[in-house]
């Protein structure tokens, strides 16, 4: 739940996505009673990985564990999986609002062209109306070369 409404926030920083999963598998792990993040008796840190470096798809499996492993084996690789859609959700909301803003752009660009038109329209009719030309171009006069001495 926490990192759905991270997400639909806006969120889609990997570095906290990456922890919240891991804190939701210490959890499942924890509530289900095996040792399946445990590592030489210690429990692992949960400090955020580097965005290019996966979490495990596996926990550490103790000797001997069986079913017990292989569940937290299924719930890691379940984890995994919803991580991963989370993130696909988290992309499709930034493209979707690309999209939005560009079209938002393309739109107003298009109010503005007609605004123009509907300018440049306006100043011919009145141009015709009027029946005035322009008048025309006021050159100075032409100015003679220096002739030397």
């Amino acid at each position: 739940a926490l990192r759905l409404s991270y997400l639909r926030a806006g969120g889609h920083d990997l570095a906290i996505l990456d922890q919240l999963l891991h804190l939701q598998v210490e959890a499942t792990v924890l509530e289900k009673g095996t040792t399946g993040l445990h590592r030489g008796g210690r429990m692992r840190t949960l400090s955020p990985q580097p965005a290019t470096e996966a979490p495990p798809a596996v926990p550490a499996e103790p000797p001997g564990a069986g079913a017990q492993g292989l569940d937290a084996a299924l719930l890691a690789v379940e984890l995994e999986n919803r991580r991963l859609e989370d993130e696909l959700l988290a992309l499709k909301v930034r493209r979707e609002r690309r999209a939005d803003a560009g079209l938002l752009v393309a739109q107003r660009h298009a109010e503005e062209l007609a605004q123009l038109q509907a300018e440049v329209g306006m100043l011919r009719c009145h141009a015709e109306q009027t029946g005035r030309r322009l008048p025309p171009a006021i050159l100075p006069p032409p100015v003679a070369p220096l002739l030397p001495p």
